[in-house]
């Protein structure tokens, strides 16, 4: 029982890491990155879906809990919040999804705070024991709550902050043969900076901005004993976006996302879980087996553009690019956006290079409801 606990986890772990690793033709020499939680680093809300998963230096909204949480101090709404749900990996689970709730509030011109809540709900799973006895039914699901505060320093430069309790139950209370599993349980943080500066590009109003968010700042889960914990997802992004007034109905916004996993890159003695939080962190720009090379390879591409017209109707595309030996994610994305006075709609569809891929037909959707500004009188660091 205590292998097929093992057998049924890993499995688990494979089908919601499928979005992060081929399911199809991958050999041993391949060395993909794999954590526990990894829902937590899978895009939730169809703006950013559409855009390549580009979405640490784009302007502010509800969901920038996710991207960026220092962005929210320049939120131009008091209040507003968004509702997103995916249905993952459809080519080959028809019962898999994921679901996006993410509110802010701005206590002041220069301060905001925000909660989100990201669950991860798996289908269900029918148990079986190492004699092919029926245990019963289980539906593995999987749920990260936040809460974040966002303060402008200046008015070009803000910061964030985000705590996060994760939750990650997939076998139940299918236990036997001494081996107790449990729900795994961690808590971590993200450490956000964000920038952005009005400039002219050819007598053309732009703003140029910056974000830099390292994700998953925490400790290890294990669904057993002390003895067996798995990193998070530890993650650092960076990236910039230039928006371009082109006329005062239109507008053009490019974004570009880079991002590196934070934990230890795999090694062929299977060491890499020994190693602590800090040391995981900090060592993994310098600890792949294959030098500079293979640690390039563990950088993801993300490249997104998103056209306004008259802050109400929007198109996006953007592009997805994973080393082949960490993953070999590539895909293009588009979608389209609708603002209207309080509410908002956006839709994304992302189309895999490779044929029959399980992230194939993925769609994705946003509800948003934001509430005008209202008058604030009070002068702050940014006046």
């Amino acid at each position: 029982m205590k292998r097929l606990v093992q057998l049924i986890f890993l499995g688990i772990l494979f089908i919601s890491t499928s979005a992060m690793a081929q399911l199809q033709g991958q050999d041993s020499t391949r060395r993909v990155i794999t954590t526990a939680v990894p829902f937590l680093t899978i895009t939730p809300d169809a703006r950013a879906g559409a855009m390549g998963d580009a979405g640490v230096a784009t302007s502010a909204d509800a969901n920038s809990v996710h991207w960026n949480p220092a962005k929210l101090a320049f939120i131009d709404t008091d209040i507003g919040f968004s509702l997103s749900y995916t249905p993952w990996l459809g080519k080959i689970i028809n019962d898999m999804s994921i679901a996006y709730l993410s509110g802010y509030y701005k206590l002041s011109k220069e301060e905001a705070v925000a909660i989100s809540m990201k669950y991860f709900d798996l289908g269900e799973i029918f148990f079986t024991d190492d004699q092919g006895g029926e245990l019963g039914d289980f539906n593995p699901r999987e749920l990260a709550i936040d809460a974040t505060y966002s303060r402008k320093l200046s008015q070009n430069l803000g910061i964030g902050i985000t705590g996060r309790y994760i939750h990650s139950n997939l076998t139940g209370s299918f236990s036997s043969g001494g081996v107790e599993a449990r729900p795994g349980q961690s808590v971590s943080a993200d450490l956000a900076v964000y920038y952005n500066k009005d400039i002219s590009i050819g007598g053309s109003n732009s703003n140029l901005a910056l974000g830099a968010n390292i994700s998953n700042i925490g400790s290890k889960l294990t669904y057993s004993d002390d003895e067996n914990r798995d990193f998070i997802p530890t993650n650092l992004r960076i990236g910039s976006a230039l928006t371009t007034d082109l006329d005062p109905y239109n507008k053009i916004t490019f974004a570009l996302d880079l991002n590196k996993l934070m934990v230890p890159s795999p090694t062929l003695d299977s060491t890499q879980n020994e190693k602590s939080l800090l040391s995981g962190m900090f060592g993994s720009f310098t600890d792949a087996e294959d030098g500079l090379s293979e640690e390039l390879q563990e950088i993801t591409l993300s490249i997104g553009a998103e056209y306004w017209y008259n802050n109400t109707f929007a198109v996006r595309v953007g592009y997805f690019l994973e080393a082949e030996d960490k993953g070999n994610r590539k895909y293009l994305t588009a979608g389209v956006g609708f603002r209207y006075q309080k509410f908002g709609v956006d839709f994304a569809y992302l189309v895999p290079q490779e044929q029959e891929h399980p992230l194939a037909e993925t769609l994705r959707f946003s509800l948003f409801f934001n509430f005008d500004k209202s008058e604030q009188e009070e002068e702050s660091v940014t006046d």
